[in-house]
């Protein structure tokens, strides 16, 4: 069972373990992402994901792990490590888990959040139009994020995402 997940740089041949997850599509960048897992007991090994890295999320309430990669969303059981979803040309440039288990992704303008599976995302109201989202940290329930508004980019904003409530406001701008 996958208790972590770190993004790394290519491991040396026989460092670990290997899994290679690659999916066919004309498309694909010759990009590799390198992913280092941890199970439960210790024990280490490594995913190859197609596209340049972005993020890793672990959750253990969902039993579910995501890679975002410039060329694929992927999502992982926890338990075994298998792939059970796949989503290519994802927009995304943000992942993070919630501390309630659910995943939350942002491309450039708009929030999803992900609760059982990536083919099954909801939308995240937001009270602006945003531009340039960037993730920073997790403060308990609040997710602390910048953004610029829409259209109006001299106006950069510190904004929140409170998972209990599914509401986006305005920090700080």
């Amino acid at each position: 069972m996958i208790v972590k997940a770190d993004i790394i740089v290519q491991p040396y041949s026989g460092e670990y373990s290997e899994r290679v997850y690659d999916m066919e599509n004309p498309w694909n960048s010759q990009s590799w992402t390198f992913v280092r897992f941890i199970n439960n007991d210790q024990s280490e090994w490594c995913g190859h994901f197609r596209g340049f890295p972005r993020e890793v999320a672990v959750s253990k309430a969902r039993d579910m792990v995501l890679i975002l990669t410039s060329d694929w969303l992927y999502q992982l059981d926890r338990q075994t490590g298998n792939l059970t979803d796949s989503e290519d040309k994802p927009q995304y440039q943000n992942l993070a888990v919630a501390p309630n288990g659910d995943f939350i992704l942002a491309d450039y303008y708009e929030f999803e959040k992900v609760t059982v599976c990536i083919k099954n995302k909801e939308p995240i109201e937001s009270p602006i139009q945003m531009d340039r989202i960037r993730f920073n940290d997790w403060d308990h329930s609040k997710l602390e994020f910048t953004c610029v508004e829409f259209l109006n980019w001299n106006r950069n904003l510190i904004m929140t995402y409170d998972n209990e409530t599914d509401k986006i406001e305005v920090k700080y701008g």
